[in-house]
């Protein structure tokens, strides 16, 4: 199952487990189970901590993870490789006794949770976001002896997938109801079952000189550049990282050749904390006034927080259609991430709805899992770059509509087709499919500053050459502005922009809170 290169890096990390770990192992004879058993015995050969126990599971194919004598509550159901590898990996060393890494605080609120909590999380195994919910899930179980948490892969449980309507992954059930679906982090987590943070806890905070209101990679850059020049720096996101969490390749970020979106933000999160920069997670801003001394944002929860000086970053989010039956069938056949979703839909047939870069490369990828993709644009020809045309053109199950203006998703407990007409003859069209994957560009995320700041008619904040808004004091950074090329590259370039100009204006209006008590 395993590589020679993987068992040798494997071994290094299973040298890092502190006791003995026993997988109980419940196997049997299709081939999914083969593979399985293959894998527990090679990491019992990798490590001598590691003891392996046949026994009967709710599910087959599947094995626990626990402490010699203990059942610590942690299942794989299916073979946790690809993007879950890391999970499994995590879920030997902390059970062995290594400890999470995860804030104290945090912590110590899971392992105070009271009740009986049994989460059960829908993955498929090329979903970069469905780890961050599997390892959180597994971390809480290693904390708390009344959480359990299965891991069940969609492809090799199938049928319970469909029978319970998993069209999206992750999706998590606790106690046997629904709890989430989407990428969701260890806070968030927390924050669902009753942990979110009251307005007590951002009254009392002083006013900050430079207040960064998102958590994407323009937010990081410019909170980084500013906490440099030693002033008092915030950030106050709704989601760290942003929509970056939610992409799958990176190829394009000079100097790193590949890398995935929420390992970028992983990254990104170790960087702010080498400085002292205050991170208020999972917070939404509710509206920015200026006042005569200070900007105020005053967020959902009813916290006001004071800054001299304020960067807006928060980023964009997925283009809706706008059609009657996209909200209806969210997640149950209407997807926007075809890295995510696109293997819950082997065998059927999908379309896309764009034939920019993303539409075309989301064709692609799926039109290796699906039966036939037809993807439909809005203009006469495909906008995506020629070297994704000529591949796309290549696959004998991909129908290219060119004028296609999508009118209706149809359907009754899911998704069971598209509506569309033909812009050139005006004739309308009906394709009967099970899925459809929307990629037709980005929304700023500005709606909640209604006339508080200048915006353009796709309601981007516009700014200038020095990320200035029209407002003094107030600067914005990366996919929410008028810049017209949303990269990540040049989003964090704009963040350390907006940072550098924002200690500008402060050095020529007033000192800084940090520099004036110097």
């Amino acid at each position: 199952m395993l590589s020679a290169d993987i068992k040798a890096q494997l071994a290094q990390y299973l040298k890092m487990m502190e006791g003995d770990v026993l997988l109980k192992v419940s196997a049997g004879s299709d081939n999914v189970s083969r593979d399985m058993v293959e894998l527990v015995d090679e990491l019992a050969a990798i490590s001598s901590n590691i003891k392996v126990e046949n026994t009967k599971l709710k599910r087959t194919p599947s094995f626990s993870v626990n402490r010699i004598g203990e059942d610590t509550g942690i299942t794989f159901a299916g073979i946790p490789l690809g993007h879950e590898f890391t999970s499994l990996v995590l879920a030997l060393l902390q059970v062995s006794g290594r400890a999470p890494k995860a804030d104290e605080k945090v912590k110590e609120q899971i392992k105070a949770l009271e009740g009986e909590y049994h989460f059960e999380s829908y993955v498929s195994l090329s979903c970069q976001n469905c780890p961050d919910v599997v390892q959180a899930l597994n971390l809480m179980s290693v904390l708390n002896p009344n959480i359990t948490h299965t891991m069940i892969d969609g492809a090799a449980f199938k049928e319970e997938a469909e029978s319970n309507n998993i069209m999206a992954v992750p999706t998590v059930f606790l106690n046997g109801e629904s709890f989430g679906s989407g990428r969701m982090t260890l806070d968030e987590i927390f924050a669902k079952l009753g942990g979110d943070p009251d307005a007590s806890e951002f009254e009392n905070k002083d006013p900050f000189d430079v207040l960064v209101v998102g958590g994407g990679p323009a937010s990081a850059s410019a909170a980084i550049y500013a906490a440099r020049k030693g002033i008092r720096t915030g950030i106050v996101a709704e989601r760290f990282g942003g929509q970056v969490n939610d992409t799958a390749a990176i190829e394009n970020f000079i100097g790193v050749k590949r890398t995935e979106g929420p390992q970028f933000v992983a990254n990104l999160g170790e960087h702010v904390k080498d400085y002292d920069i205050d991170v208020m997670n999972l917070q939404r801003a509710k509206s920015l006034e200026r006042k005569k001394d200070f900007v105020e944002i005053e967020l959902e929860n009813g916290a006001v927080l004071n800054s001299k000086s304020v960067i807006l970053s928060t980023g964009a989010r997925w283009r809706k259609v706008g059609v009657p039956g996209e909200d209806e069938f969210r997640n149950k056949g209407v997807a926007y991430c075809p890295h995510c979703d696109g293997p819950l839909f082997e065998g059927k047939d999908v379309a896309v709805i764009g034939g920019g870069n993303s539409g075309v490369e989301a064709a692609i990828d799926l039109a290796g899992i699906v039966k036939h993709v037809t993807v439909l644009e809005f203009a006469p020809e495909l906008k995506a770059d020629s070297v994704l045309q000529d591949r796309l053109k290549s696959l004998p199950n991909v129908t290219v509509l060119p004028n296609a203006q999508t009118t209706k998703i149809t359907g009754t407990d899911n998704v069971n087709g598209i509506t569309y007409v033909d812009r050139g003859t005006q004739t309308e069209h009906h394709i009967e499919l099970a899925g459809v994957f929307v990629q037709i560009g980005l929304l700023p995320n500005t709606d909640w500053l209604g006339d508080a700041v200048e915006r353009n008619k796709f309601g981007e904040i516009t700014i200038d050459r020095h990320g200035a808004t029209n407002v003094p004091g107030v600067f914005a950074a990366g996919d929410c502005t008028d810049d017209p090329n949303k990269q990540i590259i040049i989003s964090m370039g704009s963040g350390a922009n907006a940072a550098l100009n924002a200690f500008n204006y402060l050095i020529r209006n007033e000192a800084p809170v940090e520099i004036a008590s110097s």
